[in-house]
């Protein structure tokens, strides 16, 4: 059992004030109504009193009573039970088996003399049936054995409505509407008296205890069960709560929710309806009357009066909250949202959400405060201002008051271990990233994206980086220092170029490829450098760091013009501009002559000479022995052989004079190529190289998109050179029949026949001449299919002729052409397969101009 003060027992009436000239007083029951306390006695007197409150700055309160009369009814036995009729002014008096109305200012009784005789106990219909707001519904225990009666009780008369039976005799009652909750002889049942059905809740003994019947809410019943629970009903037999444990020896109890208060022989007990432990203890001897009136709880000895006096739920929470009991105070506050106005309530509860978070985030619990900090939207400068130098410092940001936690930072909280602040730092971390995008950060963003910023950079984080390349809010005075502090330059410079500070980006940047400054988050910053520049709009900037990177890497930092895109590359990095500014940087020129030529098919002669010109120039430079790498020299070769046989742009006289005894023969042979001097080309490829493919592979390539016959009198001129005398002859011999034999297709075989040494075997030429042989029947069988198609085609074109000769034409003077719509003059006309007529003159128009309209096709 936890404890929990939640009420303090203050006197209200003692012995002296009850007893006053008397030396015996023996108080049997009590009333309350409003300020109007009333105290019937064991000889038959009521008392009246009024109470005054007085708050006090605990939280309690003390009572006073001041004695207004009191009256003796006339009988010999004891007042057994008062009931205030607030509404009618009427106090219900049970004495000596009779109730009797009395005025509740001056206790007399009613003029007419109205009462109800033959009741052993009563109760007030407080969720009455009858509409009439002038008359009070009471439920008797009538002295006739195993009844209940029920009355209607106005200012001076009682009516009886209603009398019913039950099973056994009836021992306790309460009513609500037309439900009877009794207490019998051996069980508790719930009775509808309007339409007569019972349902049993549960068997106990009267003998053993006293029975307990107490509505505590609408349709819901608290009862003295067995085994010392107090049990919970509803009107339709059910229970809805868990039971709370009292003691056996039970003699009454009350509700002052979310409390059940029990009262036995020497102590009162409070125990919650929400999670049903018991909360506290108050030692109470001889207390033999617990009852509640309207939220007020009244105990009494046969000697005093007194109040349970509530502290107030707020204080109570707190109390727990202090105690470090957060569930309890949670389940409380839950609790406490019926007894308290919505607005007030929402405030109150979203405060000890707060609370209850900083004491789970104290002792470590982070998902717990997650949790807690989101229900109670907290305003998470609250929890950022607890991290010394997080909170920018132009924040106005000032703690609640009063404040939610009792600690000054995270130092105090943690007690300077290390490992605990690292934990508490991580779940800021996580919970800023989490919130930052949600409502909760609306008009803090500044304030929690420069507190993430600086924990990423403290803690060495990755995500720093994908906080800054985002939008992000990060005030830059606060974050540039800290950034600085903790030796994030690279970062500095994502955060500059987010505030629009590209040059002190770049400046940054350089520092630290320069060495100027350490920081090592990027080993390729001077790339990423140069992939800024290449994307940023600032034209000055990137004149300004041109420079620098090509001094850096002229092939890497030529990518600032080659990789920009292509409507910054018309308009404000201009071909010929970028041209003149790199031609003291010749491999970065090379490239972006490249990038034109080749990347952007710019047709323009100046551009493919000039790459030409600067491909030959390093070939002649290799050539000449300044580079010590073949394979540079051979692809920086082949690069220029594959721009001279791609475009047509370039200046090839230029090229012929400029690569002439240079040693260049493959180049020398492309160029002639290029004037269509074959002969002398492949003389070059033939005689000078000895570079056979290449003869056949430059036939091939001159002969690219031409017709046929021109690719013919390429190979055939490739063959007269293999088969010219000399001294090389046997070797083009060998060259001459692998062409023949490879390219048969390409030859006209009745030419070649003649050319070919007598000496040569069929066996030698078998694949020349199958291929020839086939080609030439394919090429007859071919025109021969061609032949008979036109024939056949001719042959329905007379049919067709034939048949429309066959049939008659009508001419006359109102025959109308029907292209110009005029008559014919002479008997000379052209008929269309649809029967339509028309002037010669017209279809010749018509067939000169196919967009003339016609009546239909000729034939």
């Amino acid at each position: 059992m936890m404890s929990t003060k939640a009420f303090t027992l203050v006197s209200a009436v003692g012995w002296e004030l009850l007893a006053g000239d008397k030396e015996r007083v023996h108080v049997e029951c009590v009333e309350c109504c409003g300020k109007n306390l009333y105290v019937g006695t064991r000889d038959c007197v009521v008392h009246h009193f009024l109470l005054e409150e007085r708050a006090l700055p605990t939280g309690t309160a003390t009572f006073s009573a001041a004695k207004q009369l009191h009256r003796h009814l006339g009988f010999r036995k004891p007042v057994t039970e008062l009931r205030a009729a607030s509404a009618l002014n009427r106090l219900l008096v049970l004495c000596d088996n009779s109730i009797t109305l009395v005025n509740m200012m001056s206790l007399e009784p009613v003029p007419s003399g109205a009462r109800i005789k033959g009741a052993a106990a009563l109760a007030l219909n407080e969720n009455p049936v009858n509409g009439d707001p002038f008359c009070v519904e009471v439920c008797i225990i009538s002295v006739k054995r195993r009844t209940i009666q029920l009355f209607l009780v106005y200012e001076d008369r009682v009516q009886i409505v209603r009398e019913v039976s039950t099973p056994e005799q009836p021992l306790a009652v309460a009513v609500d509407g037309h439900f009877l909750c009794l207490a019998l002889t051996t069980q508790y049942i719930i009775l509808n008296y309007n339409t007569g059905f019972s349902q049993d809740l549960f068997p106990y003994c009267s003998e053993e205890k006293r029975p307990i019947v107490k509505r505590i809410g609408r349709q819901e019943f608290l009862l003295a069960g067995p085994g010392g629970l107090g049990m919970f009903a509803t009107v339709a037999g059910i229970s809805q709560r868990a039971p709370v444990h009292w003691s056996e020896n039970v003699i009454g109890a009350a509700i002052c929710f979310p409390y059940v208060i029990a009262l036995d022989d020497e102590f009162i007990t409070v125990h919650s309806m929400l999670d049903q432990q018991q909360k506290q203890t108050l030692p109470f001897k001889e207390g033999h009357i617990l009852q509640d009136f309207e939220g007020r709880v009244i105990v009494a000895t046969s000697k005093g009066v007194y109040i349970l006096v509530p502290l107030p739920l707020e204080k109570q929470i707190q109390d727990l909250l202090a105690s470090h009991r957060v569930e309890e105070a949670l389940v409380l506050a839950k609790g406490a949202r019926r007894n308290i106005p919505k607005e007030k309530f929402q405030v109150m509860y979203r405060r000890i959400l707060q609370q209850a978070g900083f004491i789970q985030f104290a002792q470590l619990q982070f998902l717990e405060a997650k949790e807690l900090f989101r229900s109670g939207q907290l305003d998470v400068r609250e929890l950022i201002s607890l991290y010394p130098f997080l909170l920018p410092t132009s924040s106005s940001f000032t703690r609640s008051h009063p404040p939610l936690h009792e600690y000054a930072d995270l130092n105090q909280l943690t007690q300077g271990d290390q490992e605990k602040m690292a934990k508490c730092k991580r779940f800021l971390m996580s919970y800023l990233n989490e919130v930052r995008s949600t409502e909760v950060a609306n008009g803090y963003k500044e304030d929690i994206d420069t507190a993430l910023l600086k924990l990423y950079a403290e803690a060495d984080h990755d995500s720093l980086l994908d906080l800054l390349v985002t939008e992000n809010s990060c005030l830059l005075t606060d974050s540039a220092a800290w950034l600085e502090k903790h030796n994030k330059y690279f970062a500095l410079g994502l955060l500059y170029h987010y505030n629009n500070q590209d040059a002190a980006a770049v400046q940054l940047w350089v520092n630290i490829v320069n060495g100027d400054i350490h920081d090592s988050t990027r080993s390729d910053l001077y790339e990423y450098v140069v992939d800024f520049l290449t994307y940023s709009l600032d034209q000055e900037l990137v004149w300004k760091y041109a420079d620098w990177v090509l001094q850096k890497s002229e092939e890497v930092g030529v990518q600032v013009f080659t990789k920009r895109p292509l409507d910054e590359q018309q308009n404000n990095f201009s071909p010929d501009s970028v041209i003149t500014y790199l031609k003291k940087y010749p491999k970065a020129l090379v490239k972006y002559l490249e990038h034109l030529v080749i990347d952007r098919s710019l047709q323009k002669e100046e551009y493919h000479t000039q790459l030409a010109l600067l491909y030959l120039d390093e070939v002649l430079q290799q050539k000449s022995g300044a580079s010590s790498k073949a394979e540079e020299a051979s692809e920086i070769q082949l690069k220029l052989q594959h721009l001279l046989q791609k475009s047509d742009l370039y200046r090839v006289h230029l090229l012929i004079d400029r690569i002439r005894g240079a040693g260049l023969p493959m180049e020398s042979a492309i160029l002639h190529g290029k004037l269509e001097e074959h002969e002398e080309a492949l003389r070059i490829l033939v005689h000078e190289l000895r570079d056979f493919a290449a003869a056949e592979d430059y036939c091939l390539w001159r002969s690219e998109g031409r017709d046929p016959p021109y690719r013919q009198r390429l190979f055939h001129t490739l063959l007269a050179m293999y088969l010219q005398p000399g001294p090389a002859a046997p070797e083009l011999a060998v060259a001459a029949t692998d062409l023949l034999n490879h390219r048969a297709a390409d030859f006209d075989a009745a030419r070649v026949l003649p050319l070919l040494p007598g000496t040569w075997s069929v066996q030698l030429l078998h694949p020349f001449l199958a291929g020839a042989v086939r080609n030439s029947v394919h090429a007859r069988r071919t025109a021969q299919v061609a032949l008979g198609l036109a024939r056949s085609e001719n042959l329905i074109y007379k049919y067709d002729k034939m048949k429309l000769k066959g049939s008659s034409v009508q001419l006359s003077d109102k025959k109308l052409c029907q292209m110009c719509q005029n008559p014919f003059c002479e008997p000379v006309f052209v008929r269309y397969p649809n029967g339509g007529l028309v002037h010669t003159h017209c279809a010749a128009s018509r067939h000169t101009n196919p967009s003339s309209p016609g009546p239909g096709a000729r034939t």
